[in-house]
């Protein structure tokens, strides 16, 4: 561990939060408490109260760094390309967005219990990163898609953002699933995470 209590503090958070996201893989929110979470980490159970009040706290610090991960794709969409077509914006928009299934996974949750139990300032940490997200998407547009009207480019964020909490229940379906739409006749066809992106992006820019 670190030195010092920042450092310390800092170190101690992330592997709370490495240890809720290792959790995440194979076991549910729901099924994820505290103790599980503490039997992953270094450290004593009681200890992460000293950092994280409740299970959603972590959750959410982990959502904000998933935020956080996506922010630095967008950013370099934003500085390594000189123009773009729609197609390549799109094409970029949904790459960054098919490396972020767990932040997807995240987003298909019940955000709000989430954000209802958890500190005021945990929240606006995490707001902080969500936003901007928004400004990231903004400063693409602005970029590359300088045509658009500003009531355009507030429509396709309006859009896109909500759009994507749906991405993930879309596309990652289980077995179960598959036999019961079967079973109850309904027509469904697979789309991988860039797939079903791509296309809302290209509808989105192509039609304003």
């Amino acid at each position: 561990m670190p030195k010092g209590s920042p450092e310390l503090t800092a170190a101690r958070k992330e592997e709370i939060i490495n240890a809720c996201e290792q959790l995440y893989q194979t076991m549910s929110f729901k099924d994820i408490t505290l103790k599980e979470i503490g039997n992953v980490t270094s450290f004593t159970r009681t200890s992460i109260y000293n950092y994280f009040h409740t299970k959603e706290e972590i959750f959410l610090a982990l959502y904000e760094r998933e935020y956080d991960r996506w922010n630095e794709e967008l950013t370099s969409i934003l500085n390594d390309n000189d123009s773009l077509s729609n197609e390549e914006l799109a094409d970029k928009i949904a790459g960054s967005i098919q490396n972020r299934a767990q932040l997807l996974k995240l987003l298909s949750m019940n955000n709000f219990d989430m954000e209802a139990n958890s500190r005021p300032e945990l929240l606006v940490s995490f707001k902080r990163a969500y936003g901007e997200s928004i400004e990231n998407m903004r400063r693409l547009l602005d970029k590359f898609c300088p045509e658009m009207s500003e009531p355009q480019k507030q429509n396709f964020i309006y859009v896109f953002f909500p759009f994507m909490f749906g991405i993930y229940p879309y596309t990652a379906v289980t077995d179960k699933q598959k036999y019961a739409m079967k079973e109850g006749g309904v027509d469904f066809f697979y789309q991988t995470i860039y797939e079903i992106t791509y296309a809302c992006l290209i509808r989105l820019l192509g039609g304003y």
